[in-house]
């Protein structure tokens, strides 16, 4: 028991130098110079969407709000009495100058439905220039000039960029969610970043229809349900870079129950553990609290062990706030919650070894190892 305790205090540091680590590189990129584009090219934005959630009207009314000189948008539903339609006409009357397409099209071209979504939608793009986002992004007015930006940069083929939380509801669900993308997902991302890993999310896709030609369109990836991360090993397996955007959207955590929240970020761990099977089996070195914890429950309730667990939980707040003040994000990391946040992830954790079923909006999909899916 005391080797096992020293070696559950010792996982419980790396898991907090990860976080450290991660809310510095966080900090660089808030802080670091704008980027600003030599030109400006005309660009067609392409946002697939399915039924409204919490702040749909507020995420989409973003993107009509980009200071760029020549966009178009292009929406796309599978179902004539969607109600998002009707939010679509509320921002197409209330900003009329703005080029808007809406495409209505069940037509499906493979088993992932929102990827059938955007091939409907893309004869509609009149510009070479392609940003693909997803419906629930909320993005500053700058966001088209950071993504054209990097675009810009030598060999780059595609460009993604990083994404925060933003509570869709007051419930504690909600909170929870927001605080996984917030204070786990990013420093992560950007540590596996900084470490050579170079993944798409769907959050952000952004290429050229000439790039998009070389990999075989968007019908290579139609039958893949992580149509983001398989697209970008196409992108790089071309030969090209896949550049990260120096601006973060905010993407609205809509669950307000706990179930909801269970579907989705089992989701998310089903996913990534059949994409990269043994950095996610790793990942549970980020859950500082849980080898806290379980050092207490090995020392059997020693003193220093209790000492380790306050000081892994203030280590983890105070990277919490950092990342807070860098992004201007409200607080939403209090101590308690981290606590609940960390016992939930390792329900989701121990769940993602269980199966590779995954529900996505309704449609039964399971998990892929982000191979071609032939049709």
């Amino acid at each position: 028991m005391q080797i096992l305790s020293v070696f559950t205090s010792l996982c419980a540091f790396v898991g907090v130098a990860q976080q450290f680590i991660g809310t510095r590189l966080i900090e660089r990129l808030a802080t670091a110079p704008a980027s600003v584009p030599a030109s400006r090219p005309a660009v067609s934005v392409l946002k697939p969407l399915c039924g409204v959630d919490p702040l749909t009207e507020l995420a989409l009314e973003s993107f009509f709000l980009i200071d760029y000189p020549d966009y178009q948008l292009v929406f796309g539903v599978q179902n004539e009495t969607d109600p998002v339609r009707d939010v679509l006409a509320r921002l197409r009357a209330r900003y009329p100058e703005r080029d808007v397409a809406v495409v209505v099209d069940a037509a499906l071209h493979g088993s992932n439905r929102k990827v059938s979504n955007l091939i409907n939608m893309l004869p509609e793009a009149k510009h070479e220039v392609l940003v693909i986002s997803d419906a629930d992004i909320h993005v500053p007015v700058y966001f088209l000039d950071r993504v054209v930006a990097e675009m810009a940069k030598p060999n780059v083929g595609l460009v993604t960029t990083l994404y925060t939380g933003l509570p869709g509801t007051s419930a504690l669900a909600s909170l929870l969610g927001a605080c996984q993308i917030n204070y786990t997902f990013l420093p992560g991302a950007l540590l596996a970043r900084k470490l050579g890993r170079q993944d798409c999310l769907g959050v952000t896709m952004a290429l050229t229809k000439t790039v998009l030609a070389e990999i075989g369109g968007l019908e290579a990836v139609a039958n893949n349900l992580a149509d983001d991360q398989v697209l970008g090993r196409l992108v790089l397996a071309r030969g090209y870079k896949l550049g990260l955007a120096q601006v973060i959207p905010a993407t609205t955590v809509p669950e307000d129950d706990f179930n909801s929240l269970l579907r989705h970020e089992l989701r998310w761990a089903r996913t990534i553990r059949a994409l990269v099977p043994l950095p996610y089996a790793a990942s549970i070195l980020q859950l500082s609290l849980l080898w806290a914890a379980l050092t207490v429950l090995f020392a059997g309730g020693a003193l220093w062990s209790w000492a380790l667990f306050a000081l892994i939980l203030t280590a983890r707040y105070a990277a919490s706030r950092k990342i807070d003040a860098a992004l201007r994000l409200p607080k939403s990391g209090a101590a308690w919650l981290l606590l609940l946040r960390e016992l939930y992830s390792t329900i989701i954790y121990v769940a993602s070894f269980t199966g590779s079923q995954v529900d996505w909006r309704g449609q039964v999909m399971h998990a892929d190892a982000g191979k071609v899916a032939h049709r």
